[in-house]
């Protein structure tokens, strides 16, 4: 006796699910318990198992089809004839038609039909969890000039997502605008609050995450270590690297550590650390509303690099971009008064 499992996984482009293979999975535990032995019908993108569609049916005894909707359609007929000579056994299915029109099993436990609803399967499920890691990465900052080392931090943090199973949330910080849809620095925080850990380059990045208790991978992208360093030193937090002494197996370790509960102890301890020497700032800021408060302006302008008081520079490429979109809107407005007259395209213009 042996059995064949098959799914929506044994099709190629049929919009496999998560929970498809967890139902499977289920399934050939089920029969596995029972001692039988058992295929798999898989199609790419999925690899191993059998193509059912070149299979003898006669090797197997029974067919399980597991889990997701049976329509009345090609797809499902074509199998269901090349298996007629096996016992059909139905489980976790949705079955479209009613079935006393249809219902091509011998035995069907379906999760919905005309007739019966049950629970879904995976509900049994005991699938691993992953770490689910905020990742929060600073754009190139100018303003360090050649110190920037953006580039090697975030191939690095690639290749640790590329190397760990994880889910990994892209969190923007900035709000002009965001690029991961959210709209207010509440929003932000609160996304940063729910993840298991953090990985960034960006200091409120490391600030959020640690203010919430979450433990976080700080990288300083910046070539000696600038403000991401100097603030987890303030603050006592342990799990920070510069950009250019960055090694994978380094941030491995830290990948695992970041998952422990003494992780989170220690980021709870220095949130609790900050905000007692925050106290203290809003103290001296009251102190410095007085009206008798002394100055510490510095202005040496001897010291200073005037260059950065000057108008951006331009490149070549940046000139004609800029000189080309210019052309262009005169050209569309030339365009539209030619075609709509001259009251008209005003309108038209003032709305585009």
């Amino acid at each position: 006796m042996k059995i064949l499992v098959a799914g929506w996984f044994s099709f190629e482009k049929c919009n496999t699910t998560a929970g498809d293979l967890m139902a499977r999975d289920i399934v050939c535990e089920w029969i596995e318990k029972a001692g039988y032995a058992y295929d798999v019908a898989l199609a790419p993108p999925f690899v191993g198992g059998v193509d059912w569609r070149l299979v003898d049916p006669h090797t197997y005894s029974h067919v399980v089809f597991v889990c997701g909707p049976f329509p009345y359609v090609k797809l499902s007929n074509d199998f269901v004839e090349h298996f007629s000579c096996c016992r059909l056994i139905g489980v976790d299915l949705s079955m479209i038609e009613p079935i006393d029109r249809w219902n091509p099993f011998d035995v069907l436990l379906e999760r919905d039909s005309s007739a019966i609803s049950r629970p879904d399967i995976t509900f049994v499920s005991r699938q691993p969890k992953v770490p689910v890691v905020g990742i929060i990465l600073v754009h190139p900052q100018h303003e360090y000039k050649d110190k920037g080392r953006h580039q090697i931090a975030h191939e690095a943090i690639n290749r640790l997502i590329a190397s760990r199973e994880m889910v990994t949330v892209p969190i923007d910080t900035g709000l002009d605008p965001n690029q991961t849809n959210l709209k207010s620095a509440a929003e932000i925080e609160s996304l940063i609050a729910r993840m298991d850990f953090v990985v960034t380059t960006r200091l409120h990045g490391t600030v959020l995450a640690l203010k919430n208790g979450v433990p976080v991978i700080a990288i300083d992208p910046i070539a000696g270590g600038a403000k991401i360093v100097l603030q987890t030193k303030t603050i006592g937090w342990p799990v920070v690297f510069n950009a250019e002494n960055l090694t994978d197996e380094a941030l491995q370790q830290a990948f695992d550590y970041c998952q422990t509960e003494a992780a989170r102890e220690k980021a709870r301890d220095c949130r609790d650390r900050a905000i007692k020497t925050v106290e203290q700032v809003r103290d001296e800021f009251i102190s410095a509303l007085m009206p008798s408060s002394s100055s510490a302006r510095v202005c040496r302008e001897e010291a200073l690099d005037k260059s950065q008081l000057e108008p951006p520079r331009f490149t070549i490429r940046q000139v004609v971009v800029r000189k080309a979109r210019t052309f262009k809107k005169k050209a569309t407005y030339a365009i539209v008064k030619l075609l709509l007259g001259n009251q008209k395209s005003e309108v038209l213009l003032s709305k585009l």
